[in-house]
């Protein structure tokens, strides 16, 4: 009796491995998967375990990837709403202090919860950046991307997301800008041979752009300051806006603005650099410092201290060749996550293959079946996330890229195959 148990325990296990066999064949075999580092776990949300591992075990630059872990690092620290200010009345002053929230006069997140709040106050208002410490880039960022909207700089208190967006709907020599205050810094140059429609001076917040105007729509970051961040909120307030360095006062109350999915929704789907990063100065002003680095290092120590492999996490949205993770690790992080929100909130923030975000136009079928999060730069393309196979299985996987000298277009594509064949037969 117990010999014919343990054949049967013997053939389930054989069995187990045999189903997912035709995919380690194809990652060791295929010249889409070998001609360059690829990494790949699998694991089964049913049977609780592992199915395939493929170089999981090592290192691989995540590019937004990392925006899964500063996802869950705010559902791990931030409530339902997102702390928008600190503040602190003294005698005919309201004191306040930014949080890292992006959504103040951002186009792409309107919330008006700040601006009324501040416009409807008696008080003279005083901004102080004393409880930010961190840089205006994150660590092991490109310096020459400054002119591109990906690389927006990081600030205690972002407004518009931290760029200037200008439009030429027609050929007609008008050029829009908004924020309107950056009108008069925009200068039209001729001579000058241009890459790109406006390019912006390395140091301050001067504006060229070519003198004949064909339609076009950019968005350039500019150089953040509190005087500006000042100048911005008094221009919109029509009052005066004061700058002050006084130090934070830990009995500060707090004002929330909007929902923190409509925040994390925008920086799965659409991968905002901006949004990412101010997520994890957000996470770190619940112990009332604004610092990436703290964020990251706490949520680390308190919830991911388990991971199979150490993270290299130094930024949160990924644009740092710094951040190393394993594929294996990122399953553990999808684990997590797939514990903590229900499936169907989850699958509506993330990107849907076929359907929106990154993946929208890879996946094409009338059900959706991969709910991930991609990630892309040059030489790199990852995707991890949840995948329903044809037979309703859920299975979490994590597929990592790194140094191809091909287009990501390409590998995309080359995802897209690989995944599709494991929904299907599955």
């Amino acid at each position: 009796m117990r010999f014919t148990v343990y054949l049967l325990c013997l053939w389930l296990v054989l069995t187990g491995c045999s189903t997912y066999r035709p995919i380690q064949r194809q990652l060791r075999q295929n010249p889409q998967l070998t001609d360059h580092a690829t990494g790949f776990a699998l694991y089964d949300w049913e049977k609780q375990k592992m199915v395939v591992q493929h170089q999981a075990h090592l290192y691989f630059t995540p590019a937004s990837n990392t925006k899964l872990f500063s996802f869950y690092a705010g559902l791990v620290t931030l409530g339902d709403s997102i702390p928008a200010l600190r503040y602190v009345t003294r005698s005919d002053s309201l004191i306040f202090w930014g949080t890292g929230d992006p959504s103040l006069l951002n186009q792409n997140l309107p919330d008006t919860t700040v601006l009324r709040f501040l416009r409807n106050r008696a008080e003279r208002l005083v901004f102080s950046t004393t409880n930010y410490s961190g840089q205006r880039f994150g660590p092991g960022w490109a310096w020459d991307d400054f002119n591109d909207d990906y690389s927006a700089e990081l600030a205690p208190l972002p407004l518009y997301g931290n760029f200037v967006r200008f439009g030429s709907p027609d050929r007609i020599a008008r050029l829009d800008v908004e924020p309107r205050f950056f009108r008069d810094s925009v200068s039209a140059v001729s001579e000058r041979k241009f890459s790109r429609n406006v390019q912006r001076d390395e140091h301050r917040n001067r504006f060229d752009r070519p003198a004949a105007v064909r339609p076009f729509h950019q968005d350039v970051p500019f150089r953040w300051s509190p005087q500006l961040a000042a100048q911005l909120l008094a221009d919109t307030l029509h009052r005066e806006v004061a700058t002050a360095s006084i130090p934070f006062d830990h009995s500060a109350k707090t004002l929330y603005s909007q929902p923190a999915d409509s925040l994390y929704k925008r920086m799965l789907q659409i991968s905002d650099n901006t949004l990412a990063e101010h997520l994890m100065l957000l996470c770190s002003s619940v112990q009332d410092t604004l610092n990436s680095t703290l964020g990251i290092q706490t949520v680390l120590k308190k919830h991911l201290a388990d991971l199979p492999d150490k993270p290299n996490w130094v930024d949160g949205s990924g644009l740092s060749r710094y951040n190393l993770f394993t594929p294996r690790s990122i399953i553990s992080l999808l684990q997590k996550i797939y514990k903590t929100v229900p499936q169907e909130r989850l699958f509506q923030l993330l990107a849907i293959g076929g359907s929106t975000g990154t993946i929208q136009r890879v996946y094409k079928t009338d059900r959706p079946f991969v709910f991930a999060k991609s990630g892309s730069m040059t030489g790199v393309y990852n995707l991890s996330g949840y995948l329903i196979t044809k037979k309703g299985k859920v299975l979490l996987f994590s597929m990592m890229h790194n140094n191809f000298a091909g287009s990501v277009a390409d590998m995309r594509n080359r995802t897209a195959a690989f995944l599709t064949e494991i929904h299907q037969n599955y």
